[in-house]
């Protein structure tokens, strides 16, 4: 049995709150299949070979759409937006014969032909949409969901033929009979009522011993209309789905093997995390781990479901799982995060000594704006913080002025260092700053987070200081920093420009 079905070794963990009543010897696992593990052909194997061997644990499988294929229908409905509707249907040609190449390879004659008919009918559809948005681009939102819906709507189409193909009673569930959502398009948010539409969709599949293959990302409102959850969407809808069926466990298969210490990119000998606890795993997602969505642990926490992230492409590889509780490591830190493109915001004012209401009037500039804050420091006449999106930046500047002197700093990158136990172990602190003691600080945030100790540096210096703390913390600290692979400069000046946190 591969690592990443050993959700029964776990008793602790693998017992969900449910909030209806179900059979618990059908208690379903819910697989999630992201857009790299159905690239191909190839992949389309290695799915099902994964899914075989889950077969008796009564899988639920949440596909993503294609690799690459979501960025082209965006593309496609800009350019129809622009109003040539016929380039922006043709644009998709590629990825259209990309699927049909993959039901070539692995489907037999009946099942092909009915697939090519769905192809055709869904380039139809796409088609008539663009056209009513290069005529009306003001209906572009509503209709893009439509149209960007066809990703995972496809691919999840062709999973279940491909798994019917091999021996496995594979039913298509489309999502929109599922996930009920608000009218926030291109980023909706699930209603009350997905819960039960979801139990009453899926659970007499389960009963019948089918395989129900679901795409994620997509949902619909109340009154039918097709919505999208968002990018990374997919994540979140086996989150949902996990948790309004009471699954015993939610696995998100992708193409690296669990959640790492850091960023692979940057660190060359990142290593996978065995057990994350909710908390620490939230904080990496917002910090900058691309494998999970930031929006996929809350339905696990709430019904207290673990969450597995596991490779695809090596499935025998263990993965990380995610929990209510993991403990600290012997080190403390488990990881350490790290997100480029960031710009900080200092508003100072001598207004702020002893006044009380002023932090209320500096946040409602922001939300007027529609600006989401990642970290903040304050002293007695200043706050700073930190936003990854400027592109309300020069109006936000504005109006902050009228609160005191704005300064702004572009370039930045914040790095997280993550583990259960931080705030209460002594020295950790003073570990992390002695390693980097020649790389400018600021913004350090400590005490806000139990599991997570955050601050900022340049960007040039942002991988030279993850190389440094990974090797101080997981590959032992009597080897000399590898500066040179990081290709950064390591004679910073040795100036620390901190400001005290208010948490």
């Amino acid at each position: 049995m591969l690592p990443c079905f050993m959700a029964g070794e776990l008793p602790s963990f693998t017992t969900p709150v449910v909030f209806f009543t179900i059979d618990t010897s059908m208690t379903p696992t819910v697989m999630k299949f992201g857009g790299t593990s159905v690239e191909d052909a190839a992949a389309f194997r290695n799915v099902t070979a994964i899914v075989k061997v889950a077969a008796a644990s009564r899988p639920v499988i949440v596909v993503s759409a294609i690799g690459g294929f979501t960025n082209s229908l965006l593309q496609s409905v800009a350019r129809a937006v622009t109003g040539d509707s016929r380039g922006a249907t043709r644009s998709l040609d590629k990825d259209f014969e990309r699927h049909l190449a993959i039901s070539r390879e692995l489907l037999g004659k009946a099942a092909q032909g009915a697939f090519v008919s769905t192809i055709g009918d869904a380039r139809g559809k796409i088609r008539q949409l663009h056209r009513i948005i290069a005529a009306h681009p003001v209906t572009s939102p509503p209709l893009q969901d439509e149209i960007v819906a066809y990703g995972e709507l496809l691919s999840s189409h062709l999973l279940a033929l491909v798994l019917s193909e091999n021996g496995l009673g594979a039913r298509t569930v489309d999502p929109r009979s599922c996930i009920k959502t608000d009218d926030s398009y291109g980023n909706a948010a699930p209603q009350l009522e997905t819960a039960g539409a979801t139990q009453t969709v899926l659970l007499p599949l389960l009963q019948a011993a089918k395989i129900p293959v679901i795409g994620g990302f997509i949902g619909s409102t109340l009154r039918g209309v097709t919505t999208t959850l968002g990018r990374g969407g997919s994540d979140y809808s086996a989150a949902i789905i996990g948790a309004a069926i009471g699954a015993r466990e939610i696995q998100i298969w992708t193409d690296v093997s669990g959640v790492l210490t850091a960023d692979p990119r940057v660190v060359r000998q990142a290593r996978t995390i065995p057990v994350l606890s909710y908390q620490e795993a939230a904080e990496l997602a917002y910090f900058g781990a691309k494998v999970l969505h930031p929006k996929t642990i809350q339905p696990a926490i709430d019904q207290n479901i673990p969450v597995r992230v596991c490779n695809s492409r090596a499935p025998k590889e263990a993965g990380t799982l995610i929990v209510s509780e993991s403990g600290a490591a012997p080190q403390t830190v488990k990881a350490i995060a790290h997100k480029i493109g960031i710009t900080t915001v200092q508003v100072t004012s001598a207004r702020m000594l002893g006044a009380y209401g002023f932090l209320r009037r500096l946040f409602e500039v922001f939300d007027q704006h529609r600006t989401a804050v990642d970290v903040i420091t304050t002293s007695e006449v200043s706050v700073s913080l930190s936003i990854d999106d400027t592109s309300s930046l020069e109006a936000l500047k504005s109006d902050l002025k009228e609160l005191g002197t704005v300064e702004v700093e572009d370039q930045r990158a914040i790095i997280s260092v993550i583990g259960e136990g931080l705030r209460s172990t002594p020295g950790i602190a003073a570990q992390v700053f002695s390693v980097i003691n020649d790389i400018n600080v600021s913004m350090i945030s400590v005490g806000a987070s139990s599991v997570n100790l955050t601050f900022m540096v340049d960007q040039t210096q942002a991988a030279i200081a993850m190389a440094r703390l990974h090797q101080a913390f997981f590959e032992g600290q009597d080897a000399p920093p590898d500066d040179e692979m990081t290709q950064v400069r390591s004679d910073a000046r040795r100036v620390h420009d901190r400001e005290e946190v208010v948490a």
